[in-house]
């Protein structure tokens, strides 16, 4: 059920994310359309192509396509100013499409007896994997390979719940990790911290 449930959340919260940078990059119906399904969607397939492991297309998604039309639509359909507001709080979003494919990866790669290189591995990819391929897709600079800390997030995911610190089957401890991934997001983005360790040298 928490599975099911964060998979519905992360679905719609990079469709959500993918639709309001089409928006505001003044894409029209078709591509908000296809921005947003990319970066619902792209995540999981990278993961999967990655790890050699049969791909679930995106019209085999079942009704976790029909969350992300739904989802896409409403930010379409809506007033444009309500549209530009929501932009200013696209990190949020953003985070919480991170932690939850985050965890989906990790649960995914345990759940088929990859060992913790693995679960690692297919955290980060389904984490950061719908997010590198909206910004890329809207000519902007991926936040995972920018100054922020994005990525490394994702991996404490898979991390943390590959060595089994945090049981994924346990449904407290599965949305407990999902809300410090969020909270770990956000707070690196306000505060400013970053990897570029270059910059502690500058003169």
């Amino acid at each position: 059920m928490a599975f099911e449930l964060l998979n519905i959340i992360a679905v719609s919260a990079f469709a959500f994310s993918g639709a309001i940078v089409a928006l505001s990059e003044r894409y029209d119906i078709f591509g908000t359309f296809i921005l947003g399904i990319a970066t619902a969607f792209a995540g999981g397939i990278i993961r999967n192509i990655a790890l050699d492991v049969p791909v679930v297309h995106v019209w085999e998604q079942g009704y976790f396509l029909y969350v992300a039309l739904i989802t896409i639509s409403i930010v379409y359909f809506f007033p444009k100013g309500w549209v530009m507001f929501w932009d200013r709080w696209n990190i949020y979003l953003d985070a919480i499409g991170l932690s939850a494919f985050a965890l989906q990866g990790a649960a995914f790669a345990l759940d088929h007896g990859f060992p913790l290189g693995g679960v690692i591995f297919a955290a980060i990819l389904t984490g950061v994997g719908g997010g590198v391929t909206r910004d890329v897709l809207a000519q902007r600079k991926p936040m995972v390979l920018h100054q922020e800390i994005y990525a490394v997030w994702a991996m404490l995911a898979g991390l943390v719940a590959g060595i089994g610190i945090v049981n994924i089957e346990n449904g407290v401890h599965y949305y407990t990790l999902f809300f410090l991934i969020i909270t770990c997001r956000v707070t690196s983005y306000h505060l400013g911290w970053h990897l570029r360790f270059r910059d502690l040298y500058r003169i």
